[in-house]
């Protein structure tokens, strides 16, 4: 299984971003969370077995699935400690 931890700013607090992402994930078969950040960034965490679905995902959150968010600065990073689970969240 593939573990990647995204981080974006930009326009991705109080825009639907999270809840969009969490549609995109869904629709998608990615597991993982999306968190809000102190300093207004988007934490995610994502992971599937389809390597495919999930650059696709990323593909598209480094675009903003949310049609009035902006991201301005992505970074990502793989991370096989993230702990597994079998949905998306947001927190």
């Amino acid at each position: 299984m593939r573990k990647v931890r995204i981080n974006v700013s930009g326009r991705v607090q109080g825009v639907g971003f999270r809840f969009v992402t969490k549609m995109l994930a869904d629709s998608l078969g990615i597991y993982g969370s999306a968190k809000n950040e102190d300093d207004g960034s988007v934490t995610i965490e994502a992971m599937s077995q389809n390597d495919m679905s999930l650059e696709q995902f990323i593909e598209k959150v480094k675009r903003s699935p949310a049609p009035f968010g902006r991201v301005d600065s992505f970074n990502l990073e793989e991370d096989l400690t993230i702990p597994e689970t079998n949905r998306f969240i947001t927190n």
